[in-house]
Formats: C-alpha cells, sequence, structure tokens
C-alpha cells in the first residue's frame, strides 16, 4: 500500500468520526442559558478541528475488541464482556477536554488567533473564556460518568481522565517555567511535551480500553502508544510552527520562536553554537515579518536543527507502532498504526 493510500484511508476514517463527534458535541452540549457562556463553550468547537483525539479513541475501542473500522455503532459499542457502552460520549469527553485546555493556552500565551479565528478571549472576554474553559473542564467528567461502562471499569476512566488533566496542567507549569531559564535539556523538553501533549494521546488510546474492560496490558499498551505517538505530534508540530505557512496554520507562522518558547528544535541549535534569541526581532508574533522567519529557519536548517526534530518525531511513531502488536490483526488497528504515520506528515 502507497503512503498516498495510506493517507487517504486515515483522511477518511477522520472524516467519517469527526462527522460523528461533530453530531455527539451537538447533542451532549447545547447552548442553554446562559446562552452567552455557552455560546463562548462551542466557539472553539465549531472554529474547526480534525477530532484527532476522538479518532484515536473510537479506533481503539474497534482494536481493542478486534471490531473492523465503523462496524458497530459507538453509541451502544459492545464490550468485552457483553454490555454497552457509549464509547461516542467518552470520545466527546476527551475532545471536549482538548478545547478547555485550548482556551486557557491561548489566555496564558496572549494569542489572538486559534484555527483561524479568534481566539474565544478575543471573540467575548477574558473572564467569559476562562468560565467557558472551566465549564468544558467539568462536561468532560459529568460525559465520562454517563458512559454505561460497569462500575470499576468507569472508576479506573474517571481517575484515568484526572490524572491527565493534572499532568496537563504540570506541563503548562513546566513550558512556562522554561521561558526563564536557558539550560533546558532535551530529556527535561520532552517530559513537558509528554504531560502538555502527549498525555491526552494516551488517555484518548486507553480510555475506551479501561471502559471496555481490556487487561492492563492491553491498557498500558495502548496508553503508550498514545504517549509516544503524541509526543511525536508535538514536537512535528513544532516543526510546522516553523515551516508551514500562516494561513495554513491558522496562525502566525514563528510564533512559538518569537514568543522565545524553547523546542527541541532550538534547543538543538543552542547545543550547535546558534544564538537562538538573536534569530528574531520582534515581541510579539503580530510584529514579526515572513522574511524575518524565512531567515530563522534557514539558520535552524543549516545547524541540522529541523531535521534533528523530524527525525525524533519519526524514531517515536515507529515506537508507537511497535506498542500496538499486543492487539489483535485487525483493520482498525491498522489505521491507528497508519494515523501515527498521518500526526508527524499532516497533523495541523
Amino acid at each position: 500500500m502507497t503512503s498516498e493510500t495510506k493517507e487517504a484511508r486515515v483522511l477518511e476514517a477522520i472524516r467519517e468520526r469527526r462527522e460523528l463527534v461533530n453530531a455527539a458535541i451537538d447533542e451532549e452540549l447545547p447552548v442553554e442559558h446562559p446562552e452567552r457562556l455557552y455560546e463562548a463553550t462551542r466557539y472553539i468547537l465549531e472554529a474547526g478541528g480534525k477530532r484527532l483525539r476522538p479518532t484515536v479513541a473510537t479506533l481503539a475501542a474497534e482494536a481493542v475488541t478486534g471490531t473492523e473500522p465503523m462496524d458497530a455503532d459507538f453509541r451502544e459499542f459492545p464490550s468485552l464482556d457483553g454490555g454497552p457502552v457509549d464509547v461516542m460520549r467518552a470520545a466527546v469527553a476527551i475532545e471536549v477536554i482538548q478545547s478547555f485546555t485550548l482556551i486557557h493556552d491561548d489566555i496564558m500565551d496572549e494569542d489572538a488567533l486559534r484555527r483561524g479565528v479568534p481566539a474565544v478571549h478575543e471573540q467575548y472576554d477574558i473572564s467569559t473564556a476562562i468560565l467557558a474553559g472551566d465549564t468544558l473542564y467539568s462536561k468532560a467528567f459529568e460525559f465520562m460518568t454517563e458512559t454505561g461502562a460497569a462500575p470499576a471499569n468507569g472508576l479506573e476512566a474517571m481517575r484515568m481522565l484526572a490524572s491527565t488533566c493534572t499532568e496537563i496542567c504540570e506541563g503548562q507549569a513546566l513550558d512556562v517555567a522554561f521561558e526563564s531559564r536557558d539550560d533546558i535539556l532535551p530529556e527535561e523538553y520532552l517530559e513537558m511535551v509528554e504531560l502538555k501533549t502527549a498525555v491526552l494521546y494516551g488517555a484518548s488510546a486507553a480510555t475506551p480500553a479501561l471502559l471496555l474492560g481490556a487487561g492492563e496490558d492491553v491498557v498500558d499498551a495502548l496508553y503508550r502508544y498514545g504517549i509516544d505517538s503524541g509526543r511525536a505530534f508535538q514536537i512535528q508540530d513544532d516543526v510546522l510552527d516553523l515551516t508551514v505557512p500562516s494561513e495554513d496554520l491558522g496562525k502566525q507562522r514563528g510564533s512559538d520562536l518569537v514568543e522565545g518558547k524553547e523546542t527541541l528544535i532550538t534547543l538543538h541549535a543552542r547545543q550547535e553554537g546558534v544564538d537562538v534569541d538573536a534569530l528574531v526581532d520582534a515581541e510579539t508574533p503580530a510584529e514579526v515579518t515572513e522574511s524575518a522567519i524565512d531567515d530563522a529557519v534557514a539558520t535552524l536548517e543549516a545547524a541540522g536543527s529541523i531535521e534533528y526534530a523530524r527525525e525524533t518525531a519519526e524514531d517515536l511513531t515507529e515506537r508507537s507502532k511497535e506498542h500496538l502488536e499486543l492487539l489483535p490483526e485487525s483493520g482498525s488497528r491498522g489505521l491507528l498504526e497508519d494515523l501515527a504515520d498521518y500526526l508527524i506528515v499532516r497533523g495541523y
């Protein structure tokens, strides 16, 4: 199978599941009183997004049970003991957590755009955006209690979601702390990436296994798949921040570099003797020019830093797919493998 064929299969799987997730979001998160609050909670969800994490969750449910893609109703998905589980509601909970983190990230980073539209705090105001994020956070736990899973399995899924949210906050705190340090080690960066980004991919893959009653070894294998593919995704996202046009990114290209955020790229460049702090002369992403970013990228490419990041992402992706060998062979497992490749090619 060619890479183009694999990508087409992944895109079709994402499209099918995105439609189901969007319909489920409409059902689970209607605009109600007070309308302004719920309009703000829906704003970022309606702005777009591929629904990658719900795609991982629904594929993982199929892969755990040996179900072929789209052969079962995610609202009444058969668990390993035969009882139905609302896997879609769990997938929505995970997507809602993702949106909560984006709202708060944009406030902390003072980013004006998200997915090509004004960020929630720009469209509304900071107070409303904070409340919208908090509402999404609370709703996610509400949804997770309503999957119909066996009580013990549901409790473990809730515990994973709670610990994941804590770890995301820890990762964000490390990311903020890194902005005032110039001695960060690559392993520290990878720890931050795991906490801030990869743990939600880990939860996306492992939560369905918990809800469906899979064994500890299967849950752990899926979690590790999510962690490694999630770390690869974030590293590749750092590459894309520099190499993809702003209109495709939905935000200003090179914003991480302007804001002084350390990435695997900049850490490698520092080790190669590059004066990273002098690469761009702008205080905010709005002030930076495309030519300045082009010059910075050329310097980072000459140092081998962008290629180093790409290779690291590819190595993590290969490792992530190895974790899936514990699962029975199926079209769904194959799609999980192909999705890991997609995340480091077209994941933005």
